[in-house]
């Protein structure tokens, strides 16, 4: 699955430095995050690090963007290749 921001968001600015795919961006009013950029952190490290140093808790898994481990590696791969 991508992961969302939730509208919890406090625009604190700490996840957007942590996502190694750059899928977190300022959105209109709280930050968002580009589910075709979001690996979860597959390939990079064994948890969503934007999830680890959210203070409020606000980035929770896309419920209508389920993906498996295979398909977050692949996209993993896909986003990395030069």
């Amino acid at each position: 699955m991508a992961l969302i921001i939730t509208d919890e968001c406090i625009n604190c600015d700490v996840c957007e430095p942590e996502c190694p795919n750059n899928a977190i961006y300022q959105g209109d009013e709280i930050y968002e995050i580009d589910p075709d950029k979001c690996t979860e952190c597959v390939g990079h490290f064994d948890e969503p690090q934007c999830q680890q140093v959210c203070p409020v808790d606000c980035i929770p898994q896309d419920p209508d963007r389920v993906e498996s481990q295979d398909q977050l590696m692949e996209k993993f791969v896909r986003l990395t290749q030069s």
